[in-house]
């Protein structure tokens, strides 16, 4: 009656073991540390990197306590924040020997000290919050003038390019303001200048004012259309500096919209705030030019001769050297689209390209004229340029073309990558910063850990007290309960904030309201007179539907936490659900294996210790308190 099978207990022992596993790299505690990163496409962190960085720290006489490239970077782990600094300092002058044009970001950072076996495994700690691990917090603004501005003189640019296709003799095409001016000589042109209009441009609101002797058109954006260029603004804005924030290594970043125009940054862990901003208010422009195929600029690559008059120097990936020409063909204001995959041909990695109309024009009349020769695309940041790529013109381009070469599938991804959301749409000022210190941030993690741990002692000193050894069964139930939940977070690798922690500490409460549930509902078996064996199992039975209907209205409530809360709230919603599921397992499924395994085994079992048991007086009705006799 009260027996598990052998695959149950080995479901359980599997669990508990995973869930050890996956809480354990959440008891070490973080090390101070610096990140090497590349800031540029040509500075590649590799194993030369690895070797300078240990160069320096040696000469520094700084000894760390782990060095090694992980991912894209190089992490040297110290034991205290003043060595940390030092090898800060140590190690930006040996990557960086022009401080002018850096090619490395060198970030000051905190990491987890979870040993090698553990990462081997994946087992990660959870990513705390700003609140917890301390951090910067930036509020950013949007300058949506100037990217409805932009979007304005582009469409304007297409719009004149629609026009000459279609032989509308216009009388000139400008952006005044936040609107679009079409001037004609006669009224039929104007008519035909309206209907190319109404065609390709069908997000402008076109008015033809009655004062003044000009024949023109005015087009400004429909309401929609507006609220979708903000929104395109802001996404794209988004998009980037997510982008710039990997840079940083910030383990689980929170970039968010907060109204029409803001945006909220908030970066755990990073001390660095001078090098935040620096990356966060980092602009970039991308051109196409053509590559200088003289023979002077060819004995300009080769490093045997000067750079040509009209012509400029850049660096591709490789280190190599390319003359481009000063004239530029298009710049990334035309593109609108940037996407990697595989040449159909020879199933090589490529990029496929999408510009604008006007770039399209543009496109096709210069590659037509430049088959076979080289077209850079240069990335400008800071007013230095780099060359992404310098492919050879194949055929004759339009508005859609490809970039294909010698680049693997990662190197295609990063290309594209960096061409689709290389700039921001609009310029952003920082209108807030906040920093948080780590010490505060310890603080908050001492006292949520503090109010966890006493809220669990607290519950099974009750518990044990009240039902004698079946207390002691719920007690280790709510202490598998809370290393499963740890453990889901940590494989989730969700973000651990101080709302989080007041969800997990209700999560705690909420748990072992299940148990009393099962307790009272045994001990009401045994008053009414039945066998103790037969009182587990309907008490076990009979509390499991009182116990599903009420955590499934708890989850509701905190499903909808989670749909539409923001910020600390869906902080809360995400342990909140989680503590619910992992509270209906421990509390029912671990519990009665617990009880099974004690209990179970015995054939002739006349007694259970759960506390006093009340049962009602034969002669009068009344309870009488009577002590259930312990095994």
């Amino acid at each position: 009656m009260n027996r598990y099978p052998i695959w149950k207990y080995a479901i359980l022992v599997i669990t508990l073991l995973v869930a050890l596993l996956y809480t354990l790299p959440n008891l070490f505690s973080e090390a101070p540390a610096v990140q090497v990163s590349s800031i540029k496409v040509t500075s590649k962190v590799d194993a030369s990197t690895l070797t300078r960085v240990e160069q320096a720290l040696k000469e520094a006489g700084l000894a760390p306590t782990r060095l090694a490239l992980e991912g894209t970077s190089v992490l040297a782990r110290f034991e205290t924040p003043d060595e940390q600094i030092k090898a800060k300092d140590a190690i930006e002058t040996a990557v960086n020997p022009d401080a002018a044009d850096p090619g490395y970001v060198v970030a000051l950072n905190l990491v987890s000290r979870s040993p090698a076996w553990l990462t081997a495994l994946s087992a990660k700690p959870m990513y705390l919050g700003l609140d917890l691990r301390g951090g910067v917090h930036f509020m950013l603004q949007v300058d949506m003038r100037a990217a409805i501005t932009k979007r304005l003189d582009s469409m304007a640019s297409d719009l004149r390019v629609e026009l000459r296709n279609k032989n509308v003799r216009h009388g000139g095409v400008s952006r005044e303001g936040n609107t679009i001016e079409v001037r004609s000589r006669d009224a039929a042109t104007l008519d035909a200048a309206r209907r190319v209009m109404a065609d390709t441009q069908p997000d402008l609101d076109m008015v033809e004012p009655a004062a003044g002797s000009d024949l023109k058109l005015v087009a400004s954006f429909k309401p929609q259309a507006l609220l979708q260029v903000q929104n395109e603004a802001v996404k794209q804005n988004i998009t980037t500096l997510h982008n710039r924030v990997n840079e940083l290594g910030v383990s689980e970043p929170v970039i968010q919209q907060q109204g029409a125009d803001r945006v909220v940054v908030q970066l755990p862990g990073v001390q660095d705030t001078a090098k935040a901003k620096d990356i966060l208010g980092r602009t970039a422009t991308l051109e196409l030019r053509l590559v200088d195929e003289s023979a002077e600029g060819h004995a300009a690559e080769a490093g045997t001769g000067p750079v040509p008059f009209g012509s400029e120097k850049f660096l591709q990936r490789d280190g190599r050297a390319v003359i481009v020409k000063r004239q530029v063909v298009l710049t990334g204001d035309s593109l609108t689209d940037a996407q990697p995959g595989f040449d159909s041909q020879d199933n090589q990695p490529k990029v496929d390209l999408t510009v604008d109309s006007k770039g399209g024009s543009v496109m096709k009349q210069v590659s037509s004229e430049n088959l076979k020769k080289r077209m850079a695309i240069i990335l400008f940041e800071k007013g230095k340029g780099e060359a992404l790529t310098a492919p050879v013109i194949q055929s004759e381009l339009s508005n859609r073309f490809q970039i294909s070469g010698s680049m693997t599938i990662t190197e295609a991804n990063d290309l594209a990558l960096l061409l689709r959301a290389g700039s921001l749409a609009a310029p952003m000022d920082i209108i807030e910063e906040r920093t948080i210190g780590p010490s505060l941030g310890k603080e908050n993690i001492d006292k949520g850990f503090q109010s966890v741990t006493w809220g669990f002692v607290a519950i099974c000193v009750f518990m044990c007290v009240y039902y004698a050894m079946f207390g002691a069964f719920s007690s280790l139930a709510l202490g598998f309960n809370l290393l499963l939940l740890v453990a889901i977070l940590s494989m989730l690798q969700a973000t651990l904030t101080l709302p989080g922690m007041a969800a997990m500490a209700l999560a705690l409460g909420m748990a072992i309201d299940a148990n009393v549930l099962i307790n009272e509902r045994i001990r009401e078996e045994l008053r009414n007179g039945a066998s103790p064996q037969a009182a587990i199992n309907s008490g076990y039975d009979r509390a499991w539907s009182t116990i599903l209907d009420s955590n499934v209205t708890s989850l509701i409530a905190g499903l909808a936490l989670l749909a539409f809360g923001s910020g600390p709230v869906r902080g809360f919603a995400v342990v909140h659900c989680i503590g619910i599921l992992t509270s209906m397992f421990s509390a029912v499924f671990f519990s009665r294996g617990l009880v099974n395994f004690w209990y179970g085994r015995q054939k002739k079992l006349k007694t259970v210790s759960i506390g006093t048991v009340w049962r009602p007086d034969s002669g009068t009705g009344a309870l009488q308190q009577r002590p259930s006799p312990d095994a």
